[in-house]
């Protein structure tokens, strides 16, 4: 096993180069040089301002490359945020924008904000009041500061606010989600620094129960009886990497990482008997939101936009070989900017390696006697983020046969609360614990680019024909294709019933049956949103409520919920892009696609959560004359031995 070089290179060969310290160091200095930065003022985002797709597209190497980073920063002591565009190529800022936080929203929280909370919280006489009257003691309490949502409340309006949540930890290793103080929360202000106000519904008894894994009463014996897998690769990996482009068989693509999506895909291509195809020009997930399901008084807000609101590539996990990836990996560090605008080095963020996946084709001829086995593989690229008390963790895979499969991992601990009941809307995790219902649904934006940029979405439902003249033994179905001609009817919904797909075809460029080429977006059709339409994170989260929408593409549709997430009223991003019914048949198409998990949790998910998964795959359906796996290799002897 072998650890690869974990250097990244910090060359700027390409617009789409990955970020670097250098452009970072001399962003900030334009703004200081500017005036735009004072003593309370904080670097919120900073990351690539991608340029426009015909910009990428016309690149030859060797051109001149404009290098612009989009920062936002926050004025700690106004509350107000501000949106620039800067030239890292001529040192100069392009454009400015101040948010109106009543109709912008906010910028993302800080770090910084969050570690003013529990100082903020003893200065409250309300909250100690509402810890004394529980018996508790406040230094032993540990404050979660979470997004506070649009409700209409009067200290809303103008206010950079977020809601607290309380925790009991009786010592250093004592894990608090354990220990919900549940029937209380606070509302701070960021930037007034100071409880505005504390709601005490009801005294709920704290669960005693300690929740360490590794101690009583969960901890159990290490076993002893499963014996080591070793991944081993004698000849090294068969990718290569030059940059930030990764070729691996048919596929090539470059990477990038933002501090807001995480991992991004670029420019996929497959290589189709010495061509290179397109099929993706950018891929990621643009945001994810977690809507929670108990509707008392002191939880009704609980809905977390993790990007959004949060910024959740920032908590991304160094990870380590062995336990995160198996068998020959790539490391790649990414570079991103600290709340003070400085470089900041994230090690080993991003890992690249291959897997074995089973059985790639085969079959045994009853007539000519034919007996062949190909293996599949995949690559794996993938990076992990700890946020609050969730872990997640995307995988992107490609396969030798043109599939493109996303998963996305849950895993680490629910958030917790008291136990009200089997009529409430939680589970009981342990004696007198609750966990909230609720759901992580995600948004996938797919630049598409399947042979080119001109596309057409058609939704394929598999129905059956009735009995009669043209099906007389009643055993027939056969495909329905439904044409998506404009953004408005382009809000789809998943049907498993009928085995509903989506086919991104090109109508320019044909295979050698004379069949549009193309990819199946298949989903999981899990629910979508399920709050209610009226109800403010409906609105917030409008994207959440279709498994489907289809825009043209735009440069700056970015955001699924629109740019500033944070305390928006709400019907921003796709509702907002989609309003003016653009046509979207044979057009430059971007798909964006919900998917994500339901989740009533279980006992088994206590005291941490076995990993769950969702996500969703796009198939060649036409896209190859024919399966494009028949040049696989053979495995070698020493592999299909059928000795004893």
């Amino acid at each position: 096993m072998t650890l690869l070089d974990t250097t990244t290179s910090a060359v700027v060969n390409h617009p789409l180069s990955t970020l670097t310290a250098d452009e970072i160091d001399i962003a900030r200095t334009v703004l200081v040089e500017a005036g735009a930065v004072g003593d309370d003022t904080r670097f919120v985002y900073m990351a690539l301002d991608e340029p426009d797709k015909s910009v990428v597209h016309a690149f030859e190497t060797g051109d001149a490359i404009e290098r612009r980073l989009r920062v936002l920063l926050l004025d700690r002591a106004t509350g107000i945020g501000t949106d620039y565009i800067v030239s890292v190529t001529t040192h100069d800022i392009v454009e400015q924008t101040s948010l109106d936080a009543a109709n912008d929203g906010h910028v993302p929280i800080l770090d910084a904000e969050f570690e003013d909370i529990e100082s903020l919280m003893l200065n409250s006489e309300p909250w100690l009041a509402a810890m004394k009257k529980r018996s508790i003691d406040p230094a032993k309490v540990r404050a979660v500061p979470l997004s506070a949502g649009v409700f209409g409340h009067e200290d809303e309006i103008g206010h950079r606010i977020v809601r607290v949540l309380a925790f009991f930890q009786e010592d250093e290793a004592d894990l608090p989600w354990a220990h919900p103080i549940d029937g209380v929360v606070a509302y701070v202000d960021l930037t007034e620094r100071s409880v505005v106000k504390v709601v005490d519904e009801i005294e709920l008894a704290v669960p005693a129960e300690r929740g360490e894994w590794n101690a009583a009463p969960h901890a159990s014996p290490t076993r002893t009886d499963l014996k080591p897998i070793e991944i081993t690769q004698p000849e090294g990996a068969s990718f290569s990497v030059d940059g930030n482009e990764i070729s691996w068989a048919d596929w090539k693509f470059k990477f990038g990482f933002d501090v807001r999506e995480g991992l991004t895909l670029h420019q996929l291509s497959f290589a189709d008997d010495g061509t290179e195809r397109p099929v993706i020009y950018r891929a990621s997930i643009a945001e994810m939101v977690v809507p929670y399901a108990d509707p008392s008084p002191v939880r009704y807000w609980q809905n977390y936009f993790d990007q959004g609101e949060y910024l959740f590539g920032r908590y991304t996990n160094a990870l380590e070989l062995g336990c995160d990836c198996l068998g020959e990996i790539k490391y790649f560090d990414v570079i991103i900017a600290d709340e003070t605008g400085h470089p900041k080095l994230m090690k080993n963020a991003i890992c690249l390696h291959e897997e074995d996946y089973g059985i790639l084709w085969k079959h045994t001829d009853m007539f000519n006697g034919m007996a062949e086995t190909r293996r599949s593989r995949r690559l794996v690229i993938s990076f992990f983020l700890t946020i609050g008390n969730y872990d997640y963790g995307f995988y992107w895979y490609l396969y030798l046969d043109g599939t493109i499969e996303l998963e996305a991992k849950a895993t680490g601990i629910v958030f917790t609360s008291a136990y009200r009941g089997e009529d409430g809307y939680s589970t009981e995790m342990a004696p007198g614990l609750g966990a909230p219902f609720h759901q992580h649904l995600f948004s996938a934006r797919l630049d598409m680019e399947v042979d080119g940029n001109t596309n057409t979405v058609t939704e394929v439902d598999a129905v059956p024909v009735p009995m009669g003249p043209e099906n007389p033994w009643g055993n027939a179905f056969r495909a329905q294709k439904t044409t998506i001609t404009s953004e408005s009817n382009g809000q789809r919904m998943a049907d498993n019933s009928k085995a509903r797909v989506w086919h991104i075809t090109n109508p320019e460029k044909q295979n050698r049956l004379g069949q549009d080429v193309g990819y199946a977006l298949h989903p999981e059709g899990q629910p979508v949103l399920l709050a209610d339409p009226s109800s403010s994170i409906a609105r917030r989260a409008a994207f959440a409520t279709k498994h489907l929408w289809v825009t043209p593409y735009a440069k700056d549709e970015r955001y699924p919920a629109g740019d500033f997430v944070n305390q928006h009223p709400g019907d921003s991003g796709l509702p907002a892009f989609v309003a003016g019914g653009r046509d979207v048949e044979g057009k430059d198409l971007v798909l964006w696609h919900t998917f994500g998990l339901t989740h009533f949790p279980r006992p088994e998910d206590w005291p941490v959560m076995p990993v769950d998964y969702a996500g969703f795959k796009l198939k060649p359906v036409g896209f190859f004359d024919r399966n494009p796996t028949l040049n696989s290799p053979a495995s070698t002897a020493t592999h299909c031995c059928t000795g004893e």
